[in-house]
């Protein structure tokens, strides 16, 4: 079996101490977390966790099984990229005189579809949402002229399927 890119969904509730056993079945199966997001999920009182990992299937059907079997856990699934609709969001800070100094910081922030977000007298934000590649890429571009901070969010996702999850 091959490695693919998968992205593990659970629902669960909202308890000290899930995150860390979560964790800890990756770390068991030597199997690296490449992105991970936790939040609200559209049902009340009960968080999602958007996991992103790189293994076989035979794996990753494994692993979502030992999830299961956390108590505080209501369901999990696991999709491939073909089967959800998913987004990362980062965000630039650069030196503000770039911005009006360099046409071509104004024609990468076009051309990207990226926007500015807070502009100062020593520094201007910019934020990207989208595939990690398009976000990689504004990276690329934008490193030569200097960026002074960036960082990225986990993956957030929703499947393709029509289902809609009911409360238990």
């Amino acid at each position: 079996m091959e490695n693919k890119t998968f992205t593990i969904s659970v629902y669960s509730e909202n308890n000290v101490g899930l995150l860390n056993r979560i964790s800890g079945i990756f770390l068991k199966r030597h199997i690296n977390i490449l992105s991970l997001n936790v939040s609200e999920s559209e049902i009340e009182h009960i968080s999602r966790f958007v996991i992103v990992v790189d293994t076989t299937e035979k794996w990753v059907q494994n692993i979502v099984g030992q999830i299961e079997k956390q108590i505080e856990v209501v369901k999990a699934f696991y999709h491939v990229d073909e089967e959800t609709i998913f987004l990362e969001s980062a965000i630039f800070k650069i030196e503000s005189s770039l911005l009006f100094d360099e046409r071509q910081i104004q024609n990468i922030i076009k051309e990207s579809h990226s926007e500015i977000v807070m502009v100062s007298r020593d520094f201007f934000v910019i934020s990207k949402s989208g595939k990690r590649s398009e976000i990689e890429d504004l990276y690329k571009k934008l490193k030569p002229f200097g960026i002074m901070q960036f960082v990225r969010s986990g993956r957030i996702s929703v499947s393709k399927q029509k289902w809609k999850y009911r409360h238990y």
